[in-house]
């Protein structure tokens, strides 16, 4: 019974991942485009994905809150009705051309982003130990149908509704989302029904979060998705408004980005099995670093695709490696309140990232943009390399 819920759960999850995916996909690769079209200043393109991460920042610690008092299911389901009326209030901005309309639906569509991020969480809590990382790994595929959907609503949804560019593909996502919210009805909440608990009291948050394992895991995700979010976010308007390519080009890229930053999770948790976690982490840092040289050499299309592409394998490992190390590091009486720190720190960071895409695109350009990455994955790598020997991750 138990491992039927396990796969019920899992396949919930995956099915979601593929919708939050493919919403995500739309506002990052639309979020520039349009808010360059709105904005009266350009250096403000990017504000409204800004206040996308922005609000999931903001929203990390109550959504996690909300969840250890209703659930994950009711939270969950709760934050695909946010979605809905997110864009539709995108859809909104657009019909009145009102950019601060556009960052209100922004905010709206970060609320939603808080809670699905925490899917891999529920994941992990599903299913035994020796499995999180694989669970983890498996959830984070929905993204790769995820990545071609919100491709297609990209370029296709353009003139679906005539008089309104790109309203078509708000209110598709909207129906998306409906669909969404009905799925996660049937999830299960299996960590809330545990009957033993790992230790007799709950750990004082400050024991926690001194760790240096728990440390090395939450630098790792706030290096990764903050530099994916300043790079991702930046490569739209440095391709389409700067160097001129096509919104189908851009897109494709960003298709394919997406695509490297979720196919790896078919090996992913195998990797962490056979190599451990902090070995598949220095490989994403290394890969980021990678990203920084060949972005440094040009701006052909062939420059922009290897960028993004080992960006988004990069990624991936120090995502996947990172929420793995995080679940060595609490119980689960502890983990509402460890996972919540975690979230508000690698999104408070993206947030912070989305927000100098624009700024450093406008003022300063893709070369010097290229070059921030590389002290901080510098010191991520030294930093990962001394956690190693620690007790924590021994066999691990």
């Amino acid at each position: 019974m138990a491992g039927r819920v396990h796969r019920r759960n899992l396949l919930i999850l995956v099915c979601c991942q593929l919708i939050s995916a493919t919403g995500s996909i739309v506002m990052v690769t639309l979020g520039g485009i349009i808010g360059s079209t709105l904005a009266s200043n350009k250096a403000w393109a990017t504000l409204p994905l800004s206040m996308v991460v922005l609000a999931s920042a903001l929203t990390t610690v109550p959504a996690t809150l909300i969840m250890r008092r209703i659930g994950r299911r009711r939270g969950f389901a709760m934050s695909s009705l946010s979605a809905v009326m997110a864009v539709s209030v995108a859809a909104l901005a657009l019909h009145l051309q009102s950019f601060y309309v556009f960052l209100l639906a922004g905010l709206m569509f970060g609320i939603n982003m808080a809670f699905t991020q925490q899917y891999r969480y529920a994941a992990a809590e599903s299913v035994p130990a020796a499995q999180v990382s694989k669970a983890i790994s498996f959830v984070l595929l929905g993204a790769i149908g995820g990545a071609f959907l919100g491709r297609e609503l990209a370029t296709r949804g353009l003139d679906w509704l005539s008089d309104v560019t790109y309203a078509g593909t708000m209110l598709s996502l909207a129906a998306l989302y409906c669909v969404q919210g009905l799925l996660l009805l049937g999830l299960d909440d299996v960590a809330s029904k545990a009957t033993e608990p790992n230790i007799a009291a709950e750990k004082r948050l400050g024991e926690i979060v001194l760790q240096p394992v728990y440390v090395v895991a939450v630098l790792g995700g706030t290096a990764g998705y903050g530099l994916m979010t300043l790079v991702m976010t930046a490569t739209p308007l440095s391709m389409s408004v700067n160097d001129g390519f096509s919104i189908s080009e851009t897109s494709s890229v960003i298709r394919d980005h997406v695509l490297a930053m979720y196919v790896p999770s078919l090996l992913s948790g195998i990797l962490i099995s056979r190599f451990g976690v902090s070995r598949l982490m220095l490989i994403g840092a290394l890969l980021l670093l990678g990203t920084s040289i060949v972005g440094l050499n040009g701006h052909s299309l062939m420059h922009y695709w290897w960028a993004l592409v080992l960006l988004g394998v990069g990624w991936n490992f120090l995502y996947v490696g990172g929420t793995t190390m995080l679940t060595y590091t609490y119980s689960i009486e502890d983990r509402f309140r460890a996972q919540a720190v975690n979230e508000f720190l690698v999104f408070g960071t993206s947030a912070l990232a989305s927000l100098l895409a624009g700024t450093v695109m406008h003022y300063f350009g893709w070369f010097r943009l290229m070059l921030v990455p590389i002290p901080i994955l510098i010191a991520l790598a030294i930093a990962i390399v001394w956690v190693r020997r620690d007790p924590l991750l021994r066999g691990r």
